[in-house]
């Protein structure tokens, strides 16, 4: 069973769409226990990180997240809580990624929002996938880059387009909403 973190973000339901169109079952859950007896956990979300990380801190989720040893896959915010600090409501977040989250500067149109493609890729997540293929992004903060960056995309500078660290992955883009692309995204993250 696929589990889907359920916290105080949106976007959860059409991660759950996804799997079930890849023939996956999974259940929505902020519930400990059932993170822990997962084979695989998904951290989506559309939000805004403080109140997400404060919904996460209430209920020990933090330490929950932080202690699965299975696969985990964030997406978008959660990649961005899985970071150590974002400057969005200068919240302290979970520290598995060595990066911080940061504004892109205001020289070009917020949110980054609509179609790109990687400058670089590595990794199991990128099995089948090219430098052209497109993938769909919504987001007004970015990862820097790191040691833990496994794919960088560029818009108004290069940024971290996914992460890994462990059995810790995570993508800035929606693999949801990324047609067959992202479909294949997902496909190998569920066969790791």
């Amino acid at each position: 069973m696929i589990a889907i973190l359920k916290y105080n973000a949106g976007n959860i339901k059409s991660v759950q769409n996804a799997l079930t169109r890849l023939g996956y079952e999974s259940i929505i859950t902020d519930d400990p226990e059932e993170l822990m007896k997962a084979e695989k956990v998904i951290f989506p979300g559309v939000g805004e990180a403080g109140s997400a990380m404060h919904y996460l801190l209430e209920r020990g989720l933090d330490k929950t997240i932080i202690s699965l040893k299975k696969p985990v896959l964030g997406i978008c915010l959660g990649m961005q809580l899985m970071c150590r600090h974002s400057e969005e409501a200068d919240t302290r977040c979970l520290g598995i990624f060595d990066a911080d989250v940061k504004l892109f500067p205001p020289v070009d149109k917020i949110p980054h929002m609509g179609w790109n493609n990687f400058l670089t890729i590595k990794g199991e997540l990128y099995k089948g996938i090219s430098l052209e293929d497109d993938v769909y992004f919504v987001h007004s903060y970015y990862s820097e880059i790191s040691s833990c960056t496994s794919a960088t995309c560029d818009y108004i500078l290069p940024f971290s387009a996914s992460m890994q660290s462990g059995n810790f992955y995570a993508t800035q883009f929606h693999p949801e909403k990324s047609a067959g692309v992202g479909e294949k995204i997902l496909q190998n993250f569920l066969e790791i």
